[in-house]
């Protein structure tokens, strides 16, 4: 299964029966396969007149309590911010695929991790979180946006699923080993609106004149925000129970990190990797603990850094914390990073 096709798969076995869209390369190949499954399964499928409409969809369809999603690429993506920042305020659940590109502007088509900032540090205007889940795998792209419409539900809040056009356009072995979401059978949403009749009416709403109301809400959503930071990190170490160094990179960059550190461990050189899974909320403590365990980190990144800088954090100036990364949308390759972990062990 390509990368794009099991995202759309694992919304629609998740119980998602309503994608709103516009076309975009690298996410080209998500819409076109939801376009082709969703009447299979008597969902929706949309190709909207614009971004913006698009997410817009979404946020109606949110509202009226159905598990809804669109997708997009970076340029694409800043588009939908307007509605992302009302469906966050406005306390909706949705799921939105970020099949990121190169660079700001236009950029170009290629694999880039540069909107880990749009991502993680908002997007949008106002006091908002998005959970971001970051896939290094056809499977996890699968896995996660399953994993992503329960997140969204769970926390009544917009959930990004940030990949790249590398990861978007593999192909690999891809398992479904849960049985798909009867979107009837999922838990009713009281506070959607479903008509009124028999019951007060739900509003739906992100516009409060009365600042004391509005801080209230944002309260509100800070407590699911703080819920969620407690609960939902996720990563995963590989070979990182001691050494020189260990490297921190998460999708893509994670993927060539890990073949770097195959070849250093047949010459001998035992480095190891942890591997942000969820970017918000960011695994701080792991990343702090980890520097009880080696002596210096170095970030790999498909840009000039971004996520160097919650590693910092985290680090609080316990070990160097060193950057390695190509932008472009140039790959970095395996013997680059190798390179520079042999220059950065040299010079110690």
């Amino acid at each position: 299964m390509q990368g794009n096709e099991a995202v759309a798969q694992g919304a629609i076995d998740a119980g998602c029966r309503h994608f709103f869209g516009y076309p975009i390369t690298p996410q080209n190949p998500l819409g076109d396969y939801m376009a082709e499954h969703m009447p299979k399964v008597g969902g929706v499928f949309l190709q909207a007149e614009s971004e913006l409409a698009a997410a817009n969809m979404v946020y109606g369809a949110s509202a009226a309590g159905a598990r809804a999603m669109t997708a997009s690429s970076s340029p694409g993506i800043s588009l939908k911010q307007e509605a992302i920042s009302y469906m966050a305020e406005c306390e909706l659940p949705a799921v939105i695929a970020n099949i990121a590109r190169g660079g700001s502007g236009l950029g170009n088509i290629a694999a880039a991790g540069s909107d880990y900032f749009q991502t993680v540090k908002g997007g949008g205007h106002g006091d908002y979180r998005t959970i971001a889940l970051a896939p290094w795998s056809v499977q996890e792209m699968y896995d996660l946006t399953r994993v992503a419409f329960d997140l969204a539900d769970r926390y009544r809040t917009p959930v990004i699923i940030l990949a790249d056009a590398m990861l978007g356009m593999m192909m690999e072995p891809t398992t479904i080993t849960e049985p798909p979401v009867d979107p009837a059978r999922l838990t009713p949403k009281p506070w959607a609106t479903t008509g009124a009749s028999g019951r007060p009416k739900n509003v739906i709403n992100s516009l409060y004149i009365v600042p004391e109301k509005l801080e209230a809400v944002n309260l509100r959503i800070q407590a699911r925000h703080d819920e969620a930071a407690r609960k939902e990190v996720r990563w995963e170490e590989i070979e990182a129970e001691g050494g020189e160094l260990a490297i921190v990179a998460f999708g893509t960059a994670a993927r060539v990190c890990r073949t770097a550190i195959e070849r250093l461990a047949a010459r001998g050189v035992r480095v190891g990797m942890l591997r942000p899974i969820t970017l918000w909320p960011y695994p701080y403590d792991a990343v702090r603990e980890l520097t009880q365990r080696v002596k210096r980190i170095l970030v790999v990144e498909l840009s000039l850094g971004q996520m160097v800088e919650d590693v910092r954090l985290a680090v609080e100036g316990r070990c160097p914390v060193h950057f390695f990364g190509r932008t472009g949308g140039i790959i970095p390759t395996p013997s680059e990073v190798v390179a520079e972990i042999e220059k950065l062990l040299e010079n110690e």
